[in-house]
């Protein structure tokens, strides 16, 4: 385990570690543990350029006041998106790519309102309907916003990341470890149960960055899991799972939850420590500290690129390691590549519907 103790030196260490003016991009860091990164970057980055993408604009407007407050050499900029749509990915990508030369830092911790998105969803079942949901893109809202968004956010920045010096990585907030099978025959999990479902997507999301890494060598890609946090992804709950969790959740939270400081201190390491290189890269980060081993990768070989980690910051272990290396022998990374480049492909060769 790294302890909270080595991640604060680690933190403590960025303002003369990396170099000033770093670009990162915040995609759902409106709440919870997005906004507590947002908040430790701000603290320690030295004149950054900061793009938080989300859905409130109060919270938004918010969020990047405080981080002028505590950094005021920083540049902190709110961008408004549905990122439910891939065109409205694609609009704040262009956005971004307006402006920069280069990005560092691609920071993913989207996650699904369930009270819908406005005209771009439409239910697709009758028993769970409230869940089973398509976007007007023809996407699984869940997925849109939990895979489809965050690979296409990553796919379109990549360029820019590998452009960095410095640091360059990607890291994605979802639930590393948590591994399940990916049902190829209904890849967009309308018809699987909702506890099958995280499996499946975690598998996809790191059968994706895999793909992505051999692309680019030079950048490296941490899928972590939380572990038991307190934010609001409850607060717009309108489905019977959700309600039930948010409520049972704060009785047993006094001895699960991992204080949001801490989750937001923990993920500043996850993002800028040199524990989790790019092949290409091995010194791009914070300096790894005393008695701190570098990662080992998704296929079990030390600091190889692409990292499945625990909330702890250490590897999410042998049986992950396996599982995905029986998916690699059976073409499961191309497979969902080629299901993602299909999927975007369908989408922007379509005409966008008036929902849009």
């Amino acid at each position: 385990m790294v302890t909270l103790s080595d991640v604060q030196a680690s933190n403590a260490q960025i303002p003369t570690a990396l170099p000033s003016g770093l670009v990162a991009v915040f995609v759902g860091a409106t709440n919870g543990i997005g906004e507590s990164t947002l908040m430790e970057f701000a603290r320690h980055a030295r004149q950054p350029r900061v793009y938080l993408v989300g859905r409130s604009q109060e919270a938004g407007d918010r969020i990047a006041t405080e981080c002028r407050q505590l950094n005021p050499d920083g540049e902190f900029t709110f961008i408004k998106a549905d990122l439910s749509l891939m065109r409205n990915v694609d609009d704040v990508c262009r956005e971004i790519e307006s402006k920069e030369n280069v990005i560092n830092l691609l920071f993913l911790s989207c996650g699904v309102a369930m009270t819908g998105v406005g005209s771009s969803v439409r239910p697709t079942a009758e028993f769970g309907a409230d869940i089973r949901l398509d976007t007007s893109e023809g996407l699984h809202v869940i997925l849109a916003v939990g895979y489809y968004a965050r690979a296409r956010f990553t796919i379109n920045l990549l360029p820019l990341l590998r452009k960095a010096t410095g640091l360059r990585r990607v890291v994605t907030v979802l639930a590393a470890g948590h591994n399940g099978p990916i049902y190829t025959d209904d890849i967009q999990a309308r018809n699987i149960s909702v506890f099958s479902l995280r499996g499946h997507v975690v598998s996809m999301t790191d059968m994706l960055l895999e793909k992505l890494a051999e692309q680019a060598p030079e950048v490296s890609f941490v899928h972590d899991y939380p572990g038991a946090v307190k934010t609001g992804i409850g607060r717009d709950a309108n489905t019977m799972l959700v309600r039930i969790v948010s409520w049972i959740m704060p009785v047993v939270g006094m001895f699960l939850y991992i204080p949001i400081r801490e989750s937001g201190e923990r993920h500043l390491f996850f993002a800028t420590s040199a524990k989790y290189p790019a092949p290409s890269d091995e010194t791009a980060g914070v300096p790894v500290p005393a008695g701190v081993h570098v990662a080992d990768g998704t296929d079990g070989a030390s600091g190889s690129g692409v990292y499945s980690i625990h909330w702890n910051g250490e590897s999410a272990g042998p049986k992950v390691v396996r599982l995905l290396r029986g998916m690699r022998e059976e073409g499961m990374t191309q497979q969902v590549w080629d299901h993602t480049e299909g999927e975007f492909k369908r989408i922007f060769d379509s005409k966008p519907s008036r929902d849009e």
